[in-house]
């Protein structure tokens, strides 16, 4: 018999279902779940990688919800896909609430304060299905071996996808009915041809995505349709196959050998979800193909025991319960990995609080018939749910944007930062006051362009603009990530003179020809497209900086020969430049310093001899570029054998080497009066 035959007179044997009638529940399906669910928590918590058992959800979800819109179609039934959309998020939001609502509030107690934004964004993207999209902006590494600086909400991408993919899929279902409608046409067999247009060319789209990106690919949306689509062809094709029952016996084996060893035998960090994801998503079509054997032999027999189907009712807040359990007691506890004792101890909690989440919270909701008697109701429990998570997130953010607010109105009086060197400053500062900016907002303290900027985390790139049209003059910003914070005062100072600014800086790669082990990757050939961009714009000025602090602790201050020949360049193309004696760096990030020592800044400072010469190094070259004027602002961050983490009730640094904005803002003053000198446009 033809597929094609197969599809319009589908019958029953042990591997399908009839599609004319109610699904039946396949118990096997369900230790399928558990089998997948335990591979995700063990692996995470106990080997610290991926196994490919969230791919199965992801099939098995398709694999049902086709059943279920199949089924009908052919029943006649109405497709309903907004009462279908409102009775599935009513039944999936309330575990995912309770989650969130617990995280927020372990995060509050556990994990400091300078992670507590992206938690709170991190919670709201999760709440609203879009989680992996913000991941994916980020450039997430979900392979990192310290899951303690992981995200407790990271894990919500597969749910996200889920989400996005629960809607789309109906919507495709309901279009082809009406197709088959209209055009007379065997709706299983449209649906086939659409999805497996789906699968080959989400497959083709993941494959590349994965080889030219993977860090991004993995949370993708599209690289995983084709995961979903392969369960659709599966619940599409399987009640037309005939397979003996030892063919089904043994397929059922092979898959669950396969699905056991995809996590260990594959290198998933550098191969998912491209070709390689087809390992563990074959491996599950093959025992779902399986079915039920009626064999003492098969595989359905242990997946089918009623310890394996009660762990898979509970196996949705299993899966939401062990990836925040596991990164904050890491945080807490200052471990970067849970040993065989510890881990054991998470998976047995999070076992317990699933088993009490879905007693508890999931089922009562599921069974409430109050939202079934009308649309209205079932939009406000959709609401309500929503609304119990969305609360305190928007609390917490008022909160803490309140506190910004309230400190950022007297940081003139109470956080004067660099104006404290000043020998005419009179202090006259509140001892009390909060510190600026604060542990909660010092993450966001990058140089702020009205224009934007557009970023590449994977390639550690920033092009920015003041986006100032018809400006008097043009600068040029760039190098490394070092040159990028001395922005901060050149927009002030663009702002008020009307210039433009454009910056073109990489982390990492400061100017330079040479190659040397700490330049990021692709930095000689960044530096020589750039240097071409800037020689093409004809700025009015180039900004970069000069020496570097070396990130290596048995190393200081140093001026790197390659550093002429590209600021020859400039300069000889008639561009003059100005270059900044490069800023400290510390023993260890700032905020998490102060976070362990409150109240004691002192012991977050660094020595100077650590980071600085005692004269810039850039003397020494100076004569070989006369058109470059050397700026040295050394003083505003070492005073004496010490470089301070706090000056002036300003955090100095936002990591263990980056300058704050707000401490920017505040050299800013003396900065401008000799930048103009050493320009000559301070007559201008």
């Amino acid at each position: 018999m033809s597929v094609a035959r197969a599809l319009a007179s589908p019958r029953r044997n042990g591997a399908g279902v009839e599609p004319s009638r109610k699904s039946k529940f396949r118990p096997e399906i369900q230790g399928l779940r558990s089998l997948a669910v335990l591979m995700v928590v063990s692996y995470h918590v106990w080997f610290g990688r991926v196994s490919g058992g969230v791919d199965v959800f992801l099939l098995i979800s398709a694999f049902l919800m086709t059943l279920q819109f199949v089924g009908r179609y052919e029943q006649g039934r109405p497709m309903a896909l907004f009462k279908h959309w409102l009775h599935l998020f009513r039944r999936l939001l309330p575990a995912a609430v309770t989650v969130l609502i617990a995280v927020l509030a372990a995060s509050l107690v556990f994990l400091p304060r300078t992670r507590w934004l992206d938690i709170i964004a991190q919670g709201w993207a999760s709440l609203f299905y879009m989680e992996n999209r913000l991941l994916q902006v980020q450039a997430t590494d979900y392979y990192a071996t310290d899951h303690s600086l992981a995200s407790p909400f990271q894990h919500f991408w597969s749910l996200s996808i889920q989400g996005q993919v629960f809607i789309l899929w109906p919507l495709i279902f309901a279009g082809a009915a009406l197709l088959a409608k209209r055009y007379r046409l065997h709706y299983r067999i449209l649906l086939c041809y659409i999805f497996a247009g789906i699968f080959l060319v989400s497959l083709v789209y993941s494959i590349i995505f994965t080889v030219t990106n993977q860090a991004q690919a993995y949370f993708d949306t599209g690289a995983r349709l084709w995961e979903f689509a392969l369960g659709t062809l599966v619940a599409l094709v399987l009640p037309g196959l005939r397979i003996p029952r030892a063919g089904r016996i043994a397929l059922g084996w092979l898959g669950i050998a396969a699905m056991l060893s995809c996590g260990i035998l594959l290198n998933v960090q550098a191969a998912f979800p491209g070709v390689a994801a087809l390992w563990p998503t074959l491996a599950a079509a093959c025992v779902i193909a399986a079915g039920q054997t009626g064999s003492r032999f098969g595989v359905d027999r242990i997946l089918s025991a009623g310890p394996l189907v009660r762990l898979g009712d509970n196996s949705y807040a299993l899966y939401l319960w062990h990836w925040p359990i596991l990164v904050i007691s890491l945080a807490a506890t200052g471990r970067d990995h849970a040993g065989p004792i510890s881990g054991t101890i998470i998976i047995v909690v999070s076992m317990g609080l699933a088993y009490l989440t879905t007693r508890f919270v999931e089922k009562p909701w599921r069974e409430w018939k109050w939202p079934e008697v009308n649309r209205r109701r079932a939009i406000i429990a959709v609401a309500a749910a929503v609304a119990t998570a969305a609360l305190p997130l928007a609390g917490w953010q008022f909160q803490i944007n309140s506190a910004t607010a309230a400190a950022a109105s007297q940081a003139w009086a109470n956080n004067p930062g660099a104006r404290v060197l000043d020998p005419a400053y009179v202090d006259g500062a509140d001892k009390s006051a909060p510190l600026l900016p604060s542990l909660t907002t010092v993450a966001e303290e990058w140089p702020q362009y009205q224009g934007g900027c557009t970023a590449d985390e994977e390639k550690l790139t920033n092009v920015c603009s003041n986006g100032k049209e018809n400006a008097g003059k043009t600068v040029v910003i760039i190098g490394s990530s070092h040159a990028h914070v001395w922005a901060t005062p050149v927009l002030t100072l663009a702002d008020k003179y009307n210039w433009r600014v454009e910056a073109i800086t990489k982390g990492y790669c400061p100017v330079t020809d040479a190659a040397a082990p700490e330049l990021s990757e692709g930095c000689l050939d960044f530096n020589k497209q750039t240097v071409e961009k800037v020689l093409d714009m004809k700025p009015d000025l180039v900004v970069t900086t000069s020496t570097r602090t070396d990130p290596n602790p048995n190393k200081t201050e140093f001026m790197d020969p390659a550093w002429v020949p590209e600021i020859k360049k400039i300069n000889d193309a008639g561009i003059p430049v100005v270059a900044l004696r490069d800023t400290p760096r510390m023993p260890e990030a700032v905020p998490d310093c102060l976070e362990r020592n409150q109240g004691n800044f002192s012991a977050c400072a660094a020595k100077t001899a650590e980071s600085y010469q005692p004269s810039s190094p850039d003397a020494a070259i100076a004569g070989e570029v006369p058109e470059t004027k050397f700026l040295d602002f050394s003083r505003f961050f070492c005073q004496g054998e010490s470089c301070p983490a706090v000056i002036g009730n300003v955090m100095v640094y936002k990591d263990d080497n980056h300058v704050t904005r707000t401490y920017m803002d505040s050299i800013t003053p003396y900065f401008e009066k000799e930048f103009l000198a050493a320009t000559g446009w301070n007559n201008e």
